[in-house]
This record gives C-alpha cells, structure tokens and sequence, in this order.
C-alpha cells in the first residue's frame, strides 16, 4: 500500500520525505498490507506509475496544507505552510484512483485533499469561523494528551460509516485546523462533529473505497473501537482490488 509521504527540512537545513510511523503500523498491523512511503516529489514519482505499483493508497495527514490556487482562491497568511509536491501528486492519484475504483483512506490533509480534487473549497482556519470550537492539536503535552479523545463524531443514520463502527455516535481526536468550506459536488458528508464541521467523507457513486475522515484514526489504530474497523475495511479493499485486478495475494498487498 502507497503511503504518501511529507517533505519538510529536517534541523531546518536537510530535506526529508516522510511518512510517520504510525501510518506504517496502522497499515502493518490492522489493514495487513506492505507499507510503502511515496515521495511527495512529482520529479521522482509519476501517478500512473503509482497506481501500477501499489493496490491502494493512505492519504496521510501532514503540516502543511494544500495550497488555495488548487480551488481558485488567494493564498493568505491563514493558509500556513504548503507543499506544492504533494499537491501535484495527491490531487490527480484521488481522482485516478476514483475513475478506476482503486481503493484509498483519507486522514487530515488527505480528507482535505479528496475534497480539493473533486472540486471542492477549505476553510483556513476553522476556529476562526461563528459557532466552531478550536479543533487543532494541542500545542504542548505528550502525544497521548495531544491525540487523546476530545469531541464526537456524529454519522448520518443507515450511513457507511454509521455500518462500519455500528454506532452513529463515535469519539475522536482532533488535530486540525482547516476544515471543508464547500464540499465538491460528489462528496458526500456522512460525519459531523458537534459544532458542525465535516468529519466523514466519501465519494458519491464511487467502484471503490474512499471513505476518509478528518481525525486522526492511526493513533492506537490496533485497539481503539473506531480506527481498528477502519482500517480493517480498508484493508480488505485494498485486498479485494489486489486479488481481482493484478492477481496477488489476499493480503500483505502493497
């Protein structure tokens, strides 16, 4: 399974693509595939080489955000850091994967992304907006105090999400601080948190998997009740798609 990764400068000075550690174990130990980290660099990596090589495709949270050209607004100070890479490999594999029914799982930036590629828009900075809470990561404190369980999530009732956790009501982390302003025409919201920001998502009409979500579910994704069954969907999609289109096993699929 492809992995996309991050860039960022390590010690300020040394690029570096990444992809988290536990995004790997997630996709290892729950959703039983081959972890493989894509280089957010289109100079290095070419989509239609991407969706030969893996069966399917997390699209992973990361810092910097997609960047307000790719749904026709200027960028602004809100808009933070951006990864113009990424943009161009993220934004076209979504919407490959979708024509071609090739599995993906959306986390953060990834929810985002899938929103932007089907011609949707991204509100900066959420908090800012009448009436929502403050849902970025907590700036201080060890990661169990910044992932821990801080709001619900609320699925539409009959909903996929709503029969994959067999609860329409669920806890979940919040890390982010861009949000969905207008979701793309087929995107449907199958989520909310309490104040009404988008946390659920998937494709209308879609041949594959595409739910993705805006929390974090690759945190304790091996024990916690609503990122197990999430990955473990995910990774019998990406099975599913291995075993009908390339013939390879039932599982440890990249």
């Amino acid at each position: 399974m492809g992995i996309i990764g991050n860039s960022y400068l390590l010690n300020e000075h040394y690029p570096v693509h990444s992809g988290g550690t536990m995004n790997s174990a997630a996709v290892a130990e729950v959703a039983g595939c081959l972890p493989l980290i894509i280089p957010s660099d289109p100079r290095l990596v070419a989509v239609e080489e991407l969706l030969d090589l893996c069966d399917g495709f997390l699209l992973t949270g990361g810092r910097p955000n997609v960047h307000p050209s790719e749904y026709g607004e200027e960028e602004t100070p809100a808009h933070g850091a951006f990864d113009r890479g990424r943009d161009a490999i993220t934004l076209p594999l979504i919407r490959a994967c979708i024509d071609r029914g090739q599995p993906f799982l959306g986390i953060c930036r990834g929810f985002q992304e899938v929103n932007v590629a089907m011609g949707g828009t991204l509100c900066p900075e959420i908090r800012d907006l009448p009436g929502r809470m403050n849902h970025r990561m907590p700036p201080e404190g060890t990661l169990e105090e910044q992932f821990a369980l801080r709001h619900t999530v609320t699925f539409t009732d009959g909903g996929p999400f709503h029969r994959l956790m067999g609860a329409r009501e669920v806890m979940t982390n919040t890390l982010h601080g861009q949000g969905i302003a207008r979701p793309a025409p087929r995107v449907v919201i199958d989520g909310e948190a309490p104040d009404g920001t988008p946390e659920a998502i998937y494709i209308k009409d879609a041949p594959g998997f595409t739910l993705s979500v805006q929390w974090h579910p690759e945190w304790n994704a091996g024990s916690d009740p609503v990122s197990r069954p999430l990955f473990k969907a995910f990774g019998q999609a990406v099975a599913d798609w291995a075993g009908r289109v390339t013939g390879r096993a039932a599982r440890r699929s990249a």
